[in-house]
């Protein structure tokens, strides 16, 4: 692999920086939200105007903290250099239990979508489960493979993401076209409260998140101080405005009872409108999709403790490497930890169960979307970062929304979240004494 710089012509242009955003954002979460805002109805909307509002200004806050300070080490690191250690380990810690509860989300979703077109899968939730793991460990040995291979596996996967939303859009053409008004459920105008609004923000944003993987490098991108707001702002706006799109559709456009129940939202809606055969083409593109994210996220849930254990806040053990370069230790943890989510699916309601592990996603993802702007915040004052309104409204209205959106998840989800985040302590603690005990 060259060291040297890209050139001009190798670099990101905003076509491209924007592509990659929107393949970053959009995964499985949207395809299977339906069923957790059901309940709701149209009080969703006010999830989804917060939900935009926040993800476009934690947007333009990892933007600017990309375009800024490139070599900081990302989100993560520029947390560390506001904040301190014990604070970005947390941060890095909380972050790593969110992506793999996300996993378990991915995987889920992708085997609901996937029974529809194997029926003996979607009839036994033993089956559903088995189903599940092994797709977990078999993504999880194509990363061990190694990073070329885990990209071109995720090249492969991207290519139909895009159908389900086209066939989707199509339908509400459709019953609208045949049966205007009439084809829309009734609005039950006393779900617009401030409850509702704090609850579906948080289930929303579940889809939004990896917003921060818009934050690229300035050295990879043509012109990053236009290219990299631009990319970041265009990619996180346009997979906004189609995930709430397809949600809300789908929440209007059909009974609550149907969506609410229902193990694949949107073959179900496309199905009513097109008919069978688009349906199964849907769920194979879904599945596709779901697959080609959690392909990258496994990549994550093996290299974050891999980062820490190198940077001396976990044991050496979870910084173990194969020949490949692969993290191996950190990702079995992981996988393993996933996989005990996937069998209490199983085991338990899924909507009840499938709600609470996005909520517990998001509630800890949360913790690096409100330090980031917090941190931007701190860094400007310091000199660091050059002073500017339009940062500084983004860093306090993305801090605003990131409160708004852990209080929305409720006492237990925050209980839980926290006492996984602070589990890692112990281990933190004994790492930092080892480091300044005498030789």
């Amino acid at each position: 692999m060259s060291t040297s710089s890209p050139t001009s012509r190798e670099k990101l242009g905003p076509w491209t920086a924007t592509a990659l955003v929107v393949g970053n954002i959009i995964g499985i979460g949207v395809f299977m939200l339906p069923a957790s805002l059901a309940p709701y109805g149209a009080g969703s909307f006010m999830g989804w105007a917060l939900t935009l509002t926040g993800a476009l200004c934690l947007a333009w806050v990892f933007a600017a903290l990309a375009r800024q300070l490139p070599h900081a080490g990302g989100a993560m690191g520029i947390v560390r250099v506001a904040f301190g250690g014990d604070i970005a380990f947390l941060n890095a810690w909380g972050y790593w239990i969110g992506i793999w509860v996300a996993n378990g989300i991915i995987v889920i979703g992708a085997v609901n979508y996937l029974g529809t077109l194997v029926p003996a899968i979607g009839a036994s939730r033993p089956l559903a489960a088995v189903t599940g793991v092994g797709l977990l460990w078999l993504f999880a040995g194509i990363n061990l493979q190694g990073l070329r291979t885990a990209g071109r596996v995720q090249l492969i996967t991207t290519v139909l993401k895009m159908w389900p939303f086209i066939a989707a859009f199509a339908v509400v053409v459709i019953l609208l076209g045949t049966q205007g008004t009439a084809a829309l459920q009734p609005i039950d105008h006393s779900q617009f409260t401030l409850g509702v609004a704090a609850t579906t923000t948080t289930l929303t944003l579940y889809t939004m998140l990896g917003i921060e993987c818009a934050a690229l490098p300035a050295d990879a991108v043509d012109n990053p101080e236009r290219v990299v707001p631009l990319a970041t702002m265009a990619g996180t706006l346009l997979s906004g405005a189609v995930n709430m799109a397809l949600c809300v559709s789908i929440v209007l456009l059909m009974p609550a009872a149907s969506v609410a129940t229902s193990q694949a939202p949107l073959v179900d809606f496309v199905a009513r409108g097109i008919g069978p055969v688009a349906a199964s083409l849907v769920s194979v593109a879904v599945v596709i999709s779901a697959l080609g994210c959690l392909n990258g996220w496994i990549l994550l849930t093996g290299e974050i403790p891999a980062a820490m254990a190198e940077a001396g806040e976990l044991p050496a053990w979870f910084g173990a490497r194969n020949a490949r370069g692969a993290s191996v230790n950190s990702a079995i943890v992981s996988h393993v930890l996933t996989t005990v989510l996937i069998v209490f699916n199983a085991t338990s309601s899924m909507s009840g169960i499938f709600t609470f592990i996005v909520q517990l996603a998001t509630a800890t993802a949360l913790g690096l979307y409100i330090l980031a702007p917090l941190a931007a915040l701190r860094l400007m004052t310091r000199g660091t970062l050059t002073r500017s309104v339009g940062l500084t409204v983004a860093a306090i209205g993305a801090a605003l929304f990131g409160i708004v959106a852990i209080v929305g998840s409720g006492a237990t989800v925050v209980a839980w979240g926290t006492g996984m985040t602070l589990a890692g302590w112990p281990l933190y603690r004994l790492m930092k004494r080892r480091a300044v005990a005498p030789a």
